[in-house]
């Protein structure tokens, strides 16, 4: 019952959030799912390692999809997820925890980068 009522809360934050909240959302996700894959590498679980990695993966290319690129600085997001993908494609390729730390300090830079532009925005 608490687990239903849970996912139930879950997917009316998803519903209900903004489009900054959802990017938000996402970075947070893509750090747990990289957490979730380095506990995994750590414990020599390689199919729990992939899943992980291969979800962080997908919220990465969900990312970049959102782009707009009417903006410039758009370009530069782009490479450096293009970037972050190649990194997780080679922690999955290797398991290499290290790589996926890597990638996790890029998400991490970038979701508290977003955190503060959502601060700033609601203040001007």
């Amino acid at each position: 019952m608490l687990a239903a009522n849970y996912q139930k809360y879950q997917q009316n934050s998803v519903l209900t959030a903004s489009p900054q909240e959802l990017t938000l959302m996402l970075y947070n996700g893509a750090i747990k799912s990289c957490n979730q894959g380095i506990e995994a590498i750590e414990e020599g679980k390689i199919e729990k390692a992939h899943q992980y990695i291969t979800k962080t993966q997908d919220i990465i290319l969900e990312l970049k999809c959102t782009l707009d690129d009417k903006y410039p600085i758009s370009k530069n997001f782009e490479e450096l997820y293009d970037y972050i993908m190649m990194l997780l494609v080679d922690a999955n390729i290797t398991k290499n925890g290290e790589r996926l730390l890597e990638a996790k300090a890029f998400i991490t830079d970038f979701r508290d980068l977003w955190k503060e532009a959502m601060k700033a925005s609601k203040s001007s």
